[in-house]
């Protein structure tokens, strides 16, 4: 048919009164395979079973294709499966609307509508209907009807990769790939009849990356998180009380603004040196380090009562008699969580005597999970790397720079971070000065979100940023499902499109 009288398009739901028209069209879909069409009797048990899984799609008020389709309980087959199997001998007794896979039974064009894409929009529907009813996966069986013509000389599996290289072409597989359906297993014996493929199939599935494993709690895993980051300002402070007072203030600033998430800076309670400048350095950030214990049971304190998740920036901490920069999260459940600085800068080494940590790893929260690196680790990209094989959404960066050059570094970094590993970068600093602490005079920031530059996130990656050198709260939402969009379907996969068979990353057991 050509594309100038086509009148109009639509998809229908699949009706028995449609029958004798869908087996007529079966016929002239499957030439090779002589009776290849259900019975009246079978349609009509598919359409009491899962009405919303069979659709036509008509053209000018004629069938042009069909898809039909089931849900399984895909635990309950072996991955070697047959067609026989998987349609329950083709009964549909497989059938179940607490299974988890949308598998396909059937899917064709008419010939002489093929051409124009119309299989597309039966794909297209499949995946909403396998997101909207919240299925894994959608799964089924390719023919491939080409491969007899290369069986003599090609294996199943040779024959699929010199598809996917382009060197040959077979326009079913080709379609299902350009689709996002990727090939996962051969299946031998799988169609009986089947002698263009010599009844080989091609395991192909498309994963819905919308879909929730069913849980029985009651707390549901956020999907818009709102990231609070505090700018602060360094300033004199009498006492501790007074120093968590005004970090309670902005904590329930960002709490009112609902948000999910409040990051501090590095090193954001170094103020409180200041009654200890009369001793030298090692000895006065150490006497600080004193105060670390009581500042995060009170953050875990304001992270319950103000019901958000507090990333405390980081702080001096002595154990096993070495120094180390060190923070927590404090979860709005109550439970707490330690990261360290893994690479300290050569001003902490040398002027404080600090040491690097050595445990790093990815937090789940209630807003998914999530990675946090102090200041000079951001530079280093294979944390952050590490992190999102991990799963981590959202890296959270407190840093502590006293010039514009370092905070660029920082920054850059952070931002690069982003892009890499598909996953949002929130930074906070401090600003002003300290005139009265030693090591600590000065202090440049502008906090900031950065995205993955791609079309559904700002162009130049910046979601949101800070006044620089100005004492505030930043407050942005960040959208966990663009990742997820983003990872399968951007202009570029950074993280599918690595070369994992020329390189690997993996931490050492320490």
């Amino acid at each position: 048919m050509n594309i100038q009288d086509i009148e109009n398009i639509e998809l229908k739901f699949l009706d028995l009164t449609d029958y004798q028209e869908l087996k007529e069209a079966m016929i002239q879909a499957y030439t090779t395979m002589p009776n290849a069409y259900w019975k009246e009797d079978q349609i009509e048990s598919l359409i009491k079973k899962f009405p919303d899984g069979q659709i036509v799609i008509k053209v000018n008020g004629q069938i042009a294709g069909c898809a039909l389709s089931l849900i399984l309980d895909y635990n309950q087959f072996d991955n070697s499966h047959t067609y026989r199997e998987i349609t329950g001998n083709y009964s549909f007794s497989t059938h179940t609307s607490d299974g988890d896979v949308l598998y396909g039974i059937d899917v064709f064009i008419k010939p002489e509508f093929r051409g124009l894409r119309l299989g597309r929009r039966l794909y297209d529907y499949r995946k909403e209907l396998c997101e909207k009813l919240n299925l894994r996966s959608i799964a089924f069986g390719g023919r491939i009807p080409e491969y007899h013509k290369f069986s003599d000389t090609l294996s199943p599996k040779e024959y699929i990769d010199k598809v996917k290289r382009k060197e040959i072409n077979d326009s079913v597989l080709n379609f299902q790939i350009s689709n996002d359906f990727h090939p996962a297993k051969i299946l031998k014996g799988y169609l009986e009849g089947d002698k263009a493929s010599n009844e080989f199939a091609v395991l192909m599935e498309w994963d819905n990356i919308y879909y929730e494993k069913p849980s029985k709690k009651a707390a549901t895993k956020k999907k818009i998180i709102r990231l609070g980051l505090i700018q602060w300002q360094m300033r004199p402070y009498k006492n501790l009380e007074e120093l968590l007072q005004q970090a309670e203030y902005f904590i329930d600033a960002v709490a009112g603004y609902r948000s999910d998430f409040a990051l501090f800076p590095e090193f954001f309670n170094a103020p409180l040196m200041a009654d200890d400048n009369h001793l030298s350095e090692p000895d006065a950030i150490r006497k600080l380090a004193k105060h670390t214990e009581a500042i995060i049971q009170k953050f875990s304190e304001f992270s319950i009562s103000y019901n958000i998740n507090i990333i405390s920036g980081s702080m001096p901490e002595i154990k096993d008699g070495r120094l180390y920069n060190v923070g927590y999260l404090c979860k709005r459940d109550g439970t707490i969580e330690r990261y360290e600085k893994l690479h300290v800068t050569p001003d902490e080494a040398k002027v404080w005597g600090m040491q690097g940590g050595n445990e790093l790893k990815a937090f789940d929260t209630d807003c998914g999970k999530i990675g946090i690196l102090i200041c000079y680790d951001s530079e280093f990209p294979e944390l952050s790397r590490l992190l999102a094989n991990e799963g981590m959404d959202i890296l959270f960066i407190p840093f502590l720079t006293d010039t514009q050059n370092g905070y660029s570094r920082v920054r850059n970094c952070s931002q690069a971070r982003a892009i890499e590993n598909e996953c949002y970068v929130a930074i906070a600093g401090s600003v002003g000065n300290l005139p009265n602490v030693h090591n600590m005079d000065i202090q440049f920031a502008q906090s900031m979100v950065f995205t993955p530059c791609d079309f559904s996130f700002p162009s130049n990656g910046i979601k949101a940023e800070a006044t620089p050198n100005t004492e505030m709260i930043l407050i942005a939402d960040v959208d966990i499902d663009l990742l997820r969009e983003l990872n399968q379907f951007g202009a570029v996969k950074n993280l599918k499109d690595r070369r994992t068979d020329l390189f690997e990353l993996k931490m050492k057991v320490k």
